[in-house]
């Protein structure tokens, strides 16, 4: 008889394959292969040295998501409170609109005032003061009636000013001392344009201050209304 040639290759495929399809060989500490394409976790030291690094990895993105975040906060609020206090510059050096047209004065007669001083009812807002007051442009605009006589308006307003503004108003200025400005002269918003007196029907030393919806007597407005309209109260 002729004696079978040994494969021993052959024999440790046959051996796994009587061993099972599931069966497994180990090959060092911590690895596995698995029959069927199946894969066993990898476990043991090594495995625990990937889980801590990718542990890691994800915290260092959220620090850096987070810090990210946290100077995006900081630039928005920076920028914020830059824009603020440009604004506040801003208004700070942009020059009134409207203003009181004197100061340190008592409020006497006010708008549509009845009393035996005056033939119809008081037709402005008076402003006690001393003679010389400085009287001041409520706003800016064209002086359009200035001198005795109320300026044209009747001697009951003794010296007097009217000026026109952009909006269509008109302010008047009366009982005057002294007139500072001319007809057709542009005046600025607080310009100096008279000094405070006594003059034309007063029973004592005051301003006589209008707004009309015209140049001339009779189309009064309510003067202290339309000045809180604009940001002023007197």
């Amino acid at each position: 008889m002729s004696q079978r040639v040994k494969h021993p290759a052959r024999n440790a495929v046959v051996a796994l394959t009587a061993a099972g399809m599931g069966a497994s060989m180990v090959f060092g500490v911590g690895a596995a292969f698995a029959a069927d394409n199946k894969t066993i976790p990898v476990s043991g030291p090594a495995a625990a040295v990937a889980a801590q690094a990718d542990a890691q990895a994800k915290a260092a993105q959220q620090a850096a998501a987070k810090a990210a975040a946290a100077k995006k906060a900081a630039a928005a609020k920076k920028a914020a409170a830059a824009k603020k206090a440009a604004v506040k510059k801003a208004a700070a050096k942009k020059p009134a609109s409207w203003v009181k047209p004197v100061n340190g004065y008592t409020l006497t007669a006010s708008f549509n005032q009845g009393g035996s001083m005056w033939t119809n009812k008081h037709s402005g807002q008076d402003f006690a003061v001393p003679v010389g007051t400085v009287v001041k442009a409520t706003h800016s605009g064209v002086v359009v009636k200035a001198g005795p006589n109320g300026g044209g308006d009747g001697p009951a307003y003794g010296n007097a000013i009217v000026i026109k503004h952009a909006n269509g108003t008109y302010s008047q200025y009366a009982h005057l001392s002294k007139i500072n400005v001319g007809i057709g002269q542009t005046v600025k918003t607080g310009q100096t344009i008279a000094r405070s007196g006594n003059t034309g029907n007063s029973s004592g030393p005051h301003l006589h201050f209008e707004i009309r919806t015209t140049p001339n007597y009779g189309s009064a407005l309510n003067p202290a209304k339309f000045l809180r309209s604009e940001g002023v109260v007197i």
